[in-house]
């Protein structure tokens, strides 16, 4: 079954430290946890305390790192908002977590899941190798089901490309609908593993 603290450590290092962009949907981040979209996350409270006690240093990175408090609500918030949504720990293959998991970071799980449930549904042979599935980005028996159905019969490089791809494309809409976000798009092609 699929590790998530492998998986953490990977995304980790894309998503980075501590990031205020004023450009950036998600404002204030640490770990790529955004303040706007979880203000109630118990990190927030560390990271102000930290903020406050250093606040002549302009980067605050290394006393974040240290404080293993901090470290932990991130962990924590990281396995129950985005690991635990998709059943991480069901999931067989470790590459297939580690794509529900990168992508539902940076996008959401309901898309990632969704772009699984998506790929299970181009690949099955016209439904010949399993039934369609209700592409709803929820996680639960049914889609495990045919991922496993899915997982019996063909090789996980052609599941994996297409969520690829169908995160690729979503980049590529989403900066034409908002030219300000080309600046992102090299952080954002580093996830796309085709």
């Amino acid at each position: 079954m699929a590790n998530f603290d492998e998986a953490f450590e990977k995304t980790a290092a894309i998503e980075g430290g501590y990031v205020f962009d004023p450009d950036d949907a998600g404002g204030e981040t640490y770990k790529g946890i955004s303040r706007r979209f979880n203000p109630s996350w118990k990190g927030w409270d560390r990271v102000d305390e930290i903020k406050r006690a250093n606040s002549r240093k302009k980067k605050f990175d290394k006393v974040f790192e240290q404080d293993e408090s901090l470290q932990e609500e991130v962990l924590l918030f990281y396995k129950e908002a985005y690991w635990d949504k998709f059943w991480g720990d069901e999931i067989p293959v470790q590459e297939i977590a580690e794509e529900l998991f990168d992508t539902g970071v940076n996008m959401g799980v309901r898309r990632a899941v969704g772009f699984l449930q998506e790929g299970l549904n181009l690949l099955n042979r016209n439904q010949r190798n399993y039934t369609d599935i209700v592409e709803d980005g929820l996680f639960g028996k049914n889609t495990l089901k045919v991922l496993m159905a899915y997982l019996e019969i063909d090789d996980v490089s052609y599941l994996l490309k297409v969520m690829n791809i169908l995160q690729g494309m979503h980049y590529i809409e989403y900066m034409r609908k908002s030219p300000t976000q080309e600046k992102y798009a090299r952080g954002w092609l580093k996830r796309v593993k085709v």
